[in-house]
């Protein structure tokens, strides 16, 4: 019987084949007909372009990198290896991002993104406004010392007003102030733990008990310490104030 199943197969697939209809997919570059069916395909790649660098866009002018680097230094302090994982420790960065720059993006869609889609703006209008809003953005978070660092680098000038510096100057001195505060939020976080690893350690060899890993020992004293503390709260709370 099994040596009459394989022809009979062959004689029903191609059958079967014929009695279905398969879509087909394809690509090609044709003349476009009019002016406006070229614009349609230029703001297309303009878009998939604009999807392209929005990662890099997100971790230059967003909050995202202070709340991602101190939610890994929380992690790591506590030992945890990889609890919360890194998908979780990267979504609720991704919140609280929004969360924070909620004013901004507001503003970005009121001065900006709606009058362009009412056409009462142009699109060089609509993307200034939203470099402007921004730029107010990260001048309220960026120190002087990082940026005067860049405008000397530039070997420029000394500018009279905001306006005078540059957005290539001023993307690069908000990221190493997000650097530098994390990661003096990052040591203010350590501290705890490290203590309660220096106690369990000393205790450890006052005991004769050298050969078992510290670590094993403190990481339920410092989730017991991060519980009763409310440590999320505290980190988060943190974090939001340092942006006011």
């Amino acid at each position: 019987m099994k040596y009459l199943v394989v022809p009979l197969l062959f004689l029903i697939l191609p059958e079967t084949a014929r009695a279905v209809n398969l879509p087909t997919l394809s690509l090609g570059i044709q003349d476009a007909a009019s002016p406006q069916e070229v614009s349609t395909a230029l703001q297309v790649l303009f878009v998939l372009t604009i999807l392209s660098v929005a990662p890099a866009i997100l971790l230059m002018t967003t909050s995202f990198t202070r709340i991602v680097i101190v939610l890994g230094f929380v992690r790591q302090a506590m030992g945890t290896q990889n609890m919360p994982p890194n998908q979780v420790i990267i979504g609720l960065a991704l919140f609280l991002t929004f969360f924070i720059m909620s004013p901004s993006l507001n503003a970005i869609n009121t001065r900006a993104l709606q009058p362009y889609l009412e056409e009462s703006i142009t699109q060089k209008e609509a993307l200034e406004r939203t470099v402007e809003t921004m730029r107010d953005f990260m001048f309220s978070q960026v120190r002087e010392g990082e940026l005067q660092l860049f405008i000397d680098l530039t070997g420029k000038e000394q500018p009279e007003d905001r306006d005078g510096i540059s957005t290539t100057v001023l993307i690069p001195a908000y990221m190493l102030s997000e650097l530098k505060l994390a990661f003096q939020m990052g040591f203010m976080i350590y501290v705890p733990f490290l203590v309660i690893d220096m106690i369990v350690a000393s205790v450890l060899m006052s005991m004769g008990m050298m050969m078992l890993p510290p670590i094993i020992i403190s990481l339920p004293f410092k989730l017991l310490l991060f519980v009763l503390v409310d440590g999320w709260n505290l980190v988060v709370g943190s974090l939001m104030k340092s942006f006011t």
